[in-house]
């Protein structure tokens, strides 16, 4: 397994003086629940740092939290649920799953083969009895794990041309050979247990490779040092960061920052540019802070490591 390699971030796409706005990247989020309201908001803090337009589609609670500290959001659209597919085309990349919850209630795995059934023959996706033609039917789904497990099958499934990066509460909920219809156009963010949980097999290199390989994806392994897997299965591991990177929020910044390098980059080299720039990140709020740091910190320290690593 090889080291992360430096030549990658000479490759980092940079906005080319008298470009517009809109053409260095528009990001569409999915992401909050009424029980996390900062993880999709770290995620989109940071992409709103790189990219020129942020999508933010979350719960209603969470999107007037937004509209309450938009002077801090200057450009992007506070998206209702309901209306994701009005900005799903206009999009470069997709993320979704950071601050959305599970359940263990969604269906047992016979009534899932038998919508998967249904939905091939008459383009159709059910939940027990419930025929659900459009995302609106699906937030009237009381239970928000349901609601996170049928949006991002939904969204997946009807588009599959379009980037991916999926994270947190749609990894723990979703299946993975709902992968094998994306084209390879997709990165995932686990971290080892959501990885065990989405593969049922335990977080190793080996396993990274292998279902990197199997599903046609690449993945983002989280962990004391990352692991990248491209489709192909070959992998690279990336060290750095501390223990101040445990704190909770880390794992959202991360997946805002490789969705919004995607939005202009292949998605593998935005996953292991992604990586470094993280951990690096950590590393110089070590310098400063020691291990007393949170996600805010970070979020503000990663455009400082991109000026020095991309820009000087």
């Amino acid at each position: 397994m090889e080291e992360f390699d430096h030549e990658l971030l000479k490759k980092i796409y940079i906005p080319p003086a008298g470009s517009h706005k809109g053409q260095n990247g528009k990001l569409l989020l999915i992401g909050g629940s009424h029980l996390f309201h900062a993880a999709s908001l770290w995620s989109l803090s940071i992409a709103s740092r790189i990219v020129d337009m942020v999508f933010y589609a979350s719960t209603v609670e969470n999107n007037e939290i937004l509209l309450q500290i938009k002077t801090e959001f200057r450009n992007g659209i506070v998206v209702p649920r309901g209306k994701i597919e009005d900005y799903v085309n206009e999009a470069d990349c997709i993320l979704i799953g950071t601050g959305m919850v599970r359940t263990e209630e969604v269906m047992s795995h016979e009534l899932r083969i038998m919508s998967d059934e249904k939905n091939q023959k008459e383009n159709l996706t059910y939940n027990s009895g419930l025929i659900i033609h459009n995302l609106d039917e699906i937030n009237k789904l009381n239970n928000e794990g349901e609601q996170t497990y049928w949006f991002t099958k939904y969204l997946l499934e009807k588009y599959p041309f379009k980037k991916w990066v999926i994270d947190a509460g749609a990894l723990q909920m979703m299946e993975p050979e709902w992968l094998l219809q994306l084209n390879g156009n997709v990165v995932l963010t686990p971290h080892p247990k959501e990885f065990e949980m989405l593969f049922g097999v335990k977080a190793t290199l080996d396993k990274a490779s292998e279902m990197a390989n199997k599903y046609n994806c690449t993945i983002l392994l989280k962990g004391e040092e990352d692991i990248v897997c491209s489709p192909t299965g070959k992998c690279i591991w990336i060290e750095g960061g501390n223990s101040g990177m445990t704190k909770g929020g880390t794992g959202d910044v991360l997946a805002g920052l490789v969705a919004s390098l995607a939005c202009k980059n292949d998605l593998l080299l935005s996953a292991k540019v992604g990586s470094f720039l993280n951990k690096k990140a950590g590393e110089y709020l070590f310098e400063k802070m020691g291990y007393y740091f949170n996600s805010t910190d970070l979020v503000n320290e990663i455009p400082v490591v991109m000026k020095k690593y991309i820009l000087d």
